[in-house]
């Protein structure tokens, strides 16, 4: 790399700070996420603090000891009787001044929901609730409560650990340190172990619809994880600013923004946050929720070795601290309260308020009424600034300097997202492998912020001499000062701009910007004043302009590298894509977001570094550093143990009558954009047993179509390029005699002629681990003996026509009865699909032919379909 100049030398010496800079502030942010600075306690702590070692070992004994906690598996129950074992333990120790209550409750019920975006009926029966109410002799049964809420189920072929058994661990830590340390809660204190999250919310719907103590709720925690550790950030609160208040006050280690409450709802999953807060109460609360390990989160890999150190620590200080405030909040309301003549006017209105952590050090926090007011200032400075100038002829010169300004900003950005993007799409066309980053997320970073800087620059380079409207010789200020004033303005109004945005369309997240934009005029001041000493073009005065900015610069990248180490994890599990585009899609958003991610984390420093930056040198070599890193990815594969490839292994069997099989099948599917294909010529083992040849290709084989993956719906609207290959039908007639069978119930009930209603009877056969069946019915349905015989919207599912689809789970030893009603003649079409986990061992062997890189979510799905 050539030097042309002293400027060409001053600026990779700018570059070279930068880069320190930048390098020191990663660091910092990747203690903070990787909860670096929390040190957890061990076995030997006090009794009256909340210790991680002995959170571990119940998560160990839930994950571990206890085989599977899926239902329909005998885990689910081991853990149920576990729980309530240690309950017991706590209430054993419990001192006179408080009062336990123990209760275990089964859960019954049906209703109709939206879930990814997909309309489905719920029916369930028996799943188990275990519960504790803690609370001082002095309370009354109507008293307001506090809910603490985690579920001790876990999701299909994982252990585990995380999601959620860190959940139901921190929370017996809790309900041991509330007796242990002696205090008696001025207000009870309800832990809700629920047994059926996974399975669309079900125990915390039982519990809202069914419970005695459901009334008395006036606040509640969700504690949930999609990862094993990290931030365990607050992803939802509300209907008010009430909780999130509560929370700003109260965290140890405060962890929560409320742009996160803007995200959260585009993200494909949910929480029982939904069930207490919008569907079926009106409850205040906090959804709070571990965001990082998501590589493991519903994976085989969910083990306790995985849990990130401190992380439990710092949530069980968080929540123990929280509870307490908010049992002696004064704005805590129940059902009954409400009813009564005590409820005065809350000092917290509906409206969402702006709240956000630094490195998880402190929080800010404040209502929407004063977001409406500090977040319509910065437009208004760069409205007036022009005005200031003290010549009245030159202010519409100033203005459109300043918009000019404001567009070259926004080019800018806007490139520094489009030059990764194009970058990434020139890779994938030279190589048939996409997501090289995944298991290596600096990589993704090497390959694109280079080449994003390089977008952001480019406005600078083109116009390097900015076309000014203002008249040098009348304003008599040097062009260099006019220019950088222009510059400076135009980037102010951007982030203005953007914070008003913000703000209009209702959103939270407002506060990024607007802490750019406080922190640009200290900046600009200092700059200002620092020319007066040093020059408008001395490297001394850009350290004065960059200095202001960095507790600004380093909140950037704090949460900015979170947001990105966040999707990148997520990846391996946003859904595979039709070929050919689907290809570059998980690419193209991980370039969009690092563009985004070093246009906000660099972008306030343009207006006065990028005099330094725009050099031909530098540019060059930004250039051949997003060229090496892009053509050094290709050496990287995608996965490792660490961050595993999910695939989805189904053995189909199409079944007729109780004890005939159609047909055998096994089917494959992937949750990213490398296909099958990929997945089996790295995996030549499975290959081999599946008769695959280097010839096989989609075109040849046979594809799974939607209604093969009934057994779970809606998931299986991840799902393309799925394939399917022959399987013996032998196998499972020895390991099951009968197979399940939907028949009528009570023929001389059902109407022959006009609407009718048709009495079913769903029996199960000798499946012994049945996790959910389906229902898929088409025709005239007019009503059902479901969710208070409510219909639900109707799915499109496959190639058929317009269908309900409902989901039924639950154990039991008899089998499910329910009626269908059709408003005419026409025949009601039912197909039916069972989800069984337990194997058969030619299943098992090949399952365990794939690589350790590789996780494999393998059940049994029984097939049928019926005409009534």
């Amino acid at each position: 790399m050539a030097f042309g100049s002293s400027e060409d030398v001053s600026g990779v010496k700018l570059l070279v700070l930068l880069a320190v800079m930048y390098g020191l502030l990663s660091a910092l942010t990747y203690s903070v996420i990787h909860m670096k600075f929390v040190n957890p306690l061990g076995n030997d702590a006090p009794f009256d603090r909340f210790s991680e070692a002995r959170t571990v070992e119940h998560v160990r004994m839930l994950s571990q000891e206890i085989d599977g906690r899926q239902e329909g598996r005998p885990g689910l129950k081991k853990a149920a009787q576990y729980i309530k074992r240690q309950l017991e333990v706590i209430k054993e120790r419990a001192t006179s001044n408080v009062r336990i209550e123990i209760e275990e409750t089964t859960v019954s019920g049906s209703f109709n929901m939206l879930f990814l975006g997909h309309n489905i009926a719920l029916g369930y029966r028996n799943h188990t609730n275990i519960l504790m109410r803690i609370s001082s002799v002095d309370s009354k049964e109507t008293d307001p409560s506090v809910l603490v809420n985690g579920h001790f189920d876990s999701p299909l072929g994982s252990p585990g650990a995380g999601d959620c058994g860190s959940c139901v661990a921190s929370m017996l830590e809790i309900a041991r340190l509330i007796v242990d340390s002696g205090w008696a809660p001025y207000r009870p204190v309800i832990f809700l172990f629920n047994g059926a999250e996974e399975l669309f919310m079900l125990g915390a719907h039982g519990f809202m619809k069914t419970h005695k103590w459901h009334d008395t709720i006036g606040a509640f925690i969700n504690v949930e994880a999609s990862g094993t550790g990290g931030p365990d950030l607050v992803c939802q609160s509300g209907p008010s600013s009430w909780p999130s208040n509560v929370y700003a006050e109260a965290a140890i280690y405060p962890m929560a923004n409320s742009a996160a409450q803007d995200v959260f709802p585009v993200i494909p999953g949910d929480t029982d946050y939904r069930i207490f807060s919008q569907d079926y109460g009106d409850i205040p609360g906090l959804d709070i929720i571990f965001l990082l390990g998501g590589y493991f989160y519903h994976t085989s890999y969910d083990t306790v070795e995985r849990l990130l150190p401190g992380s439990i620590q710092a949530r069980g200080e968080n929540l123990f601290s929280i509870i307490k405030t908010f049992t002696n909040s004064a704005n805590i309301q129940n059902t009954y309260k409400k009813k009564s003549s005590e409820v005065t006017a809350s000092t917290f209105n509906d409206e969402r308020a702006v709240f956000f952590d630094y490195f998880s050090w402190f929080m800010i926090f404040y209502p929407r009424w004063v977001a409406k007011i500090l977040h319509s200032i910065p437009v208004f400075f760069f409205l007036v600034m022009p005005f200031t100038h003290g010549r009245s002829h030159s202010w519409s010169a100033a203005l459109c300097d300043f918009i000019k300004g404001f567009m070259f900003h926004a080019v800018g950005i806007i490139l520094a997202v489009g030059v990764p993007v194009a970058f990434s799409i020139l890779r994938l066309l030279f190589s048939s492998q996409t997501m090289n980053w995944f298991a290596h997320p600096y990589l993704a970073f090497a390959m694109f912020v280079p080449c994003a800087l390089v977008g952001l620059l480019i406005p600078r380079i083109i116009w390097r001499h900015f076309p000014l409207s203002q008249d040098i010789s009348i304003v008599k200020t040097s062009k260099e000062a006019l220019s950088d004033e222009a510059r400076f303005w135009g980037a102010f109004g951007f982030y203005a701009v953007l914070t008003l945005a913000y703000l209009v369309a209702g959103l939270s997240g407002g506060f990024v910007t607007f802490f750019v934009c406080a922190s640009l005029l200290p900046a600009w001041i200092s700059f200002c004043l620092s020319v007066k000493f040093f020059g408008q073009r001395s490297l001394r005065s850009t350290m004065f302009y960059i200095l202001p900015l960095v507790p600004c610069l380093a909140y950037s990248v704090y949460f900015g590298g979170f947001l990105a180490q966040f999707l990148i994890e997520r990846m391996g599990m946003m859904g595979s894509l039709p070929l050919p585009y689907g290809h570059y899609v998980p690419d193209v958003i991980v370039a969009a977001l690092i563009g985004t991610v070093t246009g906000w984390c660099t972008g306030p420093l343009m207006p006065i570094c990028g005099h330094w930056l725009a050099r031909s040198s530098i540019l060059q070599f930004l250039l051949h550093l997003s060229v090496f890193a892009l053509a050094l990815s290709s050496q990287f594969f995608p996965y490792t143990m660490s961050a595993p490839k999910r695939i989805v292994f189904q053995h189909t069997f199409h079944t007729a009558g109780s004890s005939q099989i159609l047909e055998s099948t096994y089917d494959f599917s992937v949750t990213d954009s490398n296909s099958l294909l990929f997945l089996f010529k790295h995996s030549p083992e499975v290959a081999k047993e599946l008769n695959i040849t280097s010839e096989f290709s989609f075109e040849s084989a046979s594809l799974s179509k939607h209604n093969d993956w009934m057994a779970i719906f809606p998931l299986s609207f991840l799902f393309s390029n799925s394939l399917k290959f022959p399987a013996k039908k032998d196998d499972i007639l020895k390991q099951y005699e009968f197979f399940p069978k939907l028949s009528v119930q009570n023929p001389s009930l059902n109407s022959k002629k006009g609407p009718r209603r048709v009495h079913l009877e769903l029996y199960l056969g000798s499946l012994e681990e049945v996790w959910v069946a389906v229902l898929n019915i088409t025709g005239p349905l007019s009503s059902w003996s479901f969710a208070d015989n409510l219909l639900p919207g109707t799915e499109t599912y496959g190639d058929g026509p317009q269908s309900y689809i409902c989901r039924l789970s639950g154990p039991s030893d008899g089998n499910w009865t329910f009626w269908l009603e059709a408003n005419n003649s026409e025949a009601l079409r039912v197909d039916l699909a069972i989800l069984d986990q337990k194997l058969v061992d030619p299943i098992k062997r090949l399952k365990n032919l794939f690589p350790d890189w590789v996780d494999v979510v393998a059940y049994s799905s029984f097939m049928s379909s019926y005409i009534f």
